[in-house]
């Protein structure tokens, strides 16, 4: 989507991991949730004033309203949606988020990811301006749904 849109490209929580000299595995374990929200909030309050930037962030994001309204003072939210078999086969595929992100239980990863999206659902529903299923597409499909759902184009 950055480079489509030739855009700069934000990962909040790789920027937390930078700034902190720690994986959020790592401020999880000695801040706890909580203490990551704060840090998370921080970044977002930050390059949410940014303009003309894709910023990615993780998906409890949208648990506070700050980081909402934050996100969308300059730009729109996508939310990027897949069934939880899908999501959960996604974690278990993505090596460097084992590596990096808060430990789950493999006997119960489905299950908790099956709860966060319970959980979150009413809240992304809500606050995106688009939807956006990514389930066996590829990206260059989600680019373009993304663009033509938003509106945005390349010249903007």
């Amino acid at each position: 989507m950055a480079s489509r849109l030739g855009w700069p490209f934000v990962d909040t929580d790789a920027l937390i991991e930078q700034r902190e000299g720690l994986t959020i595995r790592e401020i999880f374990a000695d801040r706890a949730e909580d203490g990551f929200r704060d840090l998370e909030a921080r970044i977002i309050a930050e390059v949410g004033t940014l303009d003309r930037h894709v910023i990615s962030t993780g998906g409890g994001a949208v648990l506070r309203e700050e980081n909402v309204a934050a996100l969308k003072r300059n730009g729109r939210l996508v939310w990027l949606t897949a069934p939880p078999e899908v999501l959960w086969q996604r974690i278990l595929g993505d090596i460097r988020r084992q590596e990096t992100r808060p430990r789950m239980d493999l006997s119960v990863g489905l299950q908790q990811v099956r709860e966060a999206i319970r959980e979150r659902n009413p809240l992304y529903q809500r606050v995106a301006d688009a939807i956006v299923d990514t389930t066996d597409r590829p990206v260059e499909s989600i680019v373009e749904r993304i663009l033509t759902r938003t509106r945005l184009r390349e010249d903007h």
